[in-house]
C-alpha cells in the first residue's frame, strides 16, 4: 500500500529511463494505449516522453456505419437490411459492441435455421448487447406482469410528454439480464453535450416508473431501485459538477479519489464545509422532488394512455416505435420551462444567437411550399 519499491514502481522507473535514453536509438518510436488515462503517473505524460496524446472516443454515426460495413463482410445479410439504420439505433456503441451485435445476429440466425441475417435478428442482437439475453425460463404471474407493464409504461408516457427528451423507440416487459423489462429512449443523432432541461427530463422519466407504481397500486416495489440510483446520480452531478443549482453556484465540489498503487493518496478530506454539504443534500432532494411532481402530473393527465399502453404490453409484450406512436397520439408535449437564472441579479439577454450566412439564406427564401399534386398523381 503505497510502497516505493514494488514491481510496478521498478517497471515504471526503468521505462522512464529507457524513454529518456533514446539518443542511441533515434529511430525508436514508443506508442502506448490505455483505457484508464486518469491513473497514469504524471511522470509519463511530461513533455519529451509521450509527446502526443490522442483520445479515441466512441465512433459517431458515420463511423458506426463504416464499422458495421467492415464486420458485415462475409456474413449473409438480407437485402432489406440497412446498416445506416442499425448505426442510428446504436449511439454510444464501440467498435467491439458493433462487432458483437453482428455476431449475435449471426448466431440467432443459425439457431433458427435461417440463411440470411434479417432486421429481426439485428433488433434482437441490439437488445442483447444493451440489456442482456432474454430469460425465457422466468415465468411471471399476471399481477407481476401488470406491475412491470405499469412501471415501464410510466417511463414511456412521461418521456413521450416531455419536451426536451429523445423519442421512445421500444418498450418491453420481457425479462432481460437483471431487468424485468425496459424502456428504450433513443436519440435521433449523436450528442456531445447535454442541456439543463434535458437533464431535468432525464430525472422525470427515470422516476416515472416508480410514480406509476405509486399512482396505480399505492404500493411501490423494489424494481425502481436502479432508476432511483441513476436519478440521484444525475441530480448530484447537476449540483456538484455542472453548476446547475442557483443556491450552490458554478462550483466544483468533491474530487475523484486517486489510485493507491500509483502512489496517490487513498483518502482525502472533504474540501467544503458541513453547511455546504447540507445545502447540496437539500438541492438534490429538491431536484428529485420536482421531477417526481412533474412525472405525477403527466401520468394523472394521461392515465387513459397509460392504461391503453399497459393492455397492449400485456398482449404483445414488446412494442416498437411505430406502435408506440399510435398509442401516444393523444399526448401533447409539455410547454417549455421557464428560463433558468443562475442568479436573480443576472438577467437573461433577449438577444438571440448569431445566424450563419447559410441560415440567413434559408430564412430569406421563406417557407418551402409543397408541390401541387398533378392529375397523374
Amino acid at each position: 500500500m503505497g510502497g516505493g519499491h514494488d514491481e510496478r514502481e521498478q517497471t515504471l522507473n526503468q521505462m522512464l529511463v529507457e524513454m529518456d535514453g533514446f539518443d542511441a536509438n533515434a529511430n525508436v518510436i514508443l506508442i502506448a494505449a490505455t483505457n484508464r488515462p486518469d491513473i497514469l503517473d504524471p511522470a509519463l505524460l511530461r513533455p519529451g516522453r509521450f509527446d502526443r496524446q490522442i483520445a479515441v472516443d466512441a465512433p459517431d454515426l458515420k463511423g458506426r456505419a463504416q464499422i458495421l460495413t467492415v464486420h458485415a463482410q462475409g456474413k449473409p445479410m438480407a437485402p432489406a437490411v440497412d446498416l445506416d439504420v442499425v448505426a442510428r439505433r446504436t449511439p454510444g456503441f464501440t467498435g467491439a459492441d458493433l462487432a458483437n451485435v453482428l455476431n449475435e445476429a449471426a448466431l440467432l440466425t443459425a439457431r433458427t435455421g435461417g440463411q440470411v441475417i434479417g432486421n429481426h435478428e439485428l433488433d434482437e442482437a441490439i437488445d442483447r448487447v444493451v440489456a442482456g439475453p432474454q430469460k425465457r425460463t422466468r415465468i411471471m404471474k399476471l399481477d407481476q406482469q401488470k406491475i412491470t407493464a405499469y412501471h415501464e409504461g410510466g417511463h414511456a408516457v412521461v418521456a413521450a410528454a416531455l419536451r426536451y427528451t429523445d423519442p421512445v423507440t421500444k418498450v418491453t416487459i420481457l425479462p432481460r439480464g437483471r431487468a424485468l423489462g425496459y424502456t428504450m429512449v433513443m436519440p435521433l443523432e449523436d450528442k456531445y453535450s447535454t442541456t439543463r432541461n434535458e437533464l431535468l427530463d432525464q430525472l422525470a422519466y427515470s422516476i416515472g416508473g416508480r410514480v406509476a407504481e405509486e399512482l396505480v397500486f399505492h404500493d411501490p416495489t423494489t424494481g425502481a431501485s436502479n432508476d432511483i440510483e441513476k436519478a440521484t446520480e444525475v441530480a448530484r452531478k447537476m449540483v456538484t459538477q455542472y453548476g446547475m443549482s442557483e443556491n450552490i453556484g458554478a462550483i466544483k465540489l468533491g474530487q475523484a479519489s486517486g489510485e493507491v498503487f500509483m502512489g496517490r493518496d487513498m483518502g482525502h478530506g472533504r474540501e467544503y464545509s458541513e453547511t455546504v454539504a447540507a445545502t447540496v443534500d437539500v438541492e438534490i432532494r429538491r431536484l428529485i422532488e420536482a421531477a417526481h411532481d412533474e412525472a405525477w402530473s403527466i401520468l394523472i393527465t394521461y392515465r387513459d394512455v397509460l392504461d391503453h399502453l399497459v393492455l397492449e404490453l400485456l398482449e404483445h409484450e414488446t412494442l416498437n416505435q411505430g406502435e408506440l406512436a399510435t398509442i401516444f397520439t393523444p399526448i401533447v408535449k409539455l410547454p417549455a420551462r421557464e428560463v433558468w437564472l443562475s442568479s436573480e441579479e443576472r438577467a437573461v439577454s433577449q438577444r438571440p444567437a448569431v445566424l450563419t450566412p447559410g441560415e440567413r439564406a434559408v430564412l430569406a427564401q421563406g417557407p418551402v411550399q409543397a408541390p401541387d399534386a398533378g392529375p397523374e398523381d
